[in-house]
């Protein structure tokens, strides 16, 4: 089993910054895929960004440039660096491992972009 928390979530101005931090709990195996999406009011959740077993990592180009993803093993944390925040980053964004029979996922953390 494969617990996932998120943490970091919150109210910023457009142009503002934010960390978001995913640590997991249970058997996590260094193979694993880590990823964060997001989910807006009235949407289907999205992929914004991946970090690979092999130390490979992709954000989604909506968000490139603007956003990093990075993880610490030791921690089994994954984390998503957010600057230049713009309000249709406005979402739920949801920590998630894929495995082979079954997805994990995290409670979600709110982020909310506004004047």
């Amino acid at each position: 089993q494969v617990q996932l928390v998120e943490s970091g979530g919150g109210s910023v101005q457009p142009g503002g910054s934010l960390r978001l931090s995913c640590t997991a709990s249970g058997t996590i195996l260094s193979i694993d895929t880590m990823a964060w999406y997001r989910q807006a009011p009235g949407k289907e959740r999205e992929l914004v960004a991946t970090f690979n077993g092999d130390g490979t990592s992709n954000v989604e180009d909506f968000v490139k440039g603007r956003f990093t993803i990075s993880r610490d093993n030791a921690k089994n944390t994954v984390y998503l660096q957010m600057n230049s925040l713009k309000p249709e980053d406005t979402a739920v964004y949801y920590c998630n491992i894929p495995r082979w029979d079954r997805q994990y996922w995290g409670q979600g953390t709110r982020v909310t972009v506004s004047q």
